[in-house]
């Protein structure tokens, strides 16, 4: 996996399919939710990014998307042409970092204070099976929320994400944010297992997009067809928006497994 990891990819411009890049979710799309991207995965990814461009887009800080993509002798940053954490408010392209946002700087600290503190009365509240820690996680583009916490074990979370399913205490949660904080131009995307992101309107997975525009005057290369992959394809889940966008072909999967199904199929892997 290092050699193959580590050799030499044609330059963008160079892939055999030209203007294609396959963009992917991470959770339940690349790995199960929070776990490590099995060797296979990475094996047909490698293989892919021989014959067009790779990248992911998730949610997440860089710091968990290499604990989950990544191996200890890898960067993540150079097995994916584009990395894009914090839906592409972090980004780096070909290993190199490209400029970031601040979601603390766009909304104020009073305004950042109002919703904080809004979020952890609401968790007080809340009944679930277990709280853990880390209920209110602060990124560098947005903040994610969990009423079980983010310290919850692989057990804890799929017992919630049971739970939740039942009493729909996210979609609850998301509504009360939005009653109360309707002037604060922000948008609630539900992923992953047990929580949810809050951002600035906008700033959901499209965001990333923009950095595929600017590889035009990058490297000559023109992205006309963005094949996307995710699992929270539905409204509300935090791939919609990117799914639905007119500058993406979306394909919608069940988990890794799935995706590798049709990896295999459109590229003749």
């Amino acid at each position: 996996m290092s050699t193959e990891a580590a050799s030499v990819y044609p330059s963008l411009e160079g892939r055999p399919i030209k203007g294609t890049i396959c963009l992917f979710d991470v959770d339940n799309t690349l790995s199960p939710a929070r776990q490590s991207v099995a060797p296979e995965m990475l094996q047909l990814l490698s293989a892919l990014r021989h014959k067009c461009a790779i990248g992911f887009v998730g949610g997440s800080n860089l710091v968990k998307q290499q604990e989950q993509l990544g191996t200890p002798s890898i960067l993540v940053t150079g097995l994916f042409d584009f990395c894009f954490a914090e839906n592409g408010l972090t980004a780096y392209r070909l290993g190199k970092e490209l400029a970031s946002h601040s979601f603390i700087g766009w909304l104020g600290q009073e305004k950042y204070k109002q919703l904080v503190n809004f979020c952890l009365r609401y968790i007080a509240d809340i009944e679930c099976p277990v709280k853990t820690g880390t209920f209110v996680e602060f990124r560098n583009g947005m903040i994610n929320v969990s009423p079980v916490g983010r310290n919850a074990s692989i057990q804890e979370r799929n017992d919630y994400e049971k739970y939740d399913k039942q009493h729909q205490i996210r979609a609850k949660f998301v509504e009360a944010l939005k009653e109360k904080f309707s002037d604060f131009g922000l948008t609630y995307s539900i992923g992953g297992q047990i929580s949810f992101d809050v951002f600035p309107t906008g700033w959901d997975k499209t965001y990333c997009l923009q950095h595929l525009e600017a590889e035009k005057s990058l490297s000559g290369v023109d992205y006309s067809t963005i094949h996307f992959f995710g699992d929270k394809t539905y409204k509300g889940g935090n791939d919609y928006e990117i799914f639905e966008d007119s500058r993406t072909v979306g394909h919608s999967v069940e988990n890794p497994e799935h995706t590798l199904r049709i990896l295999k199929e459109m590229f003749d892997l």
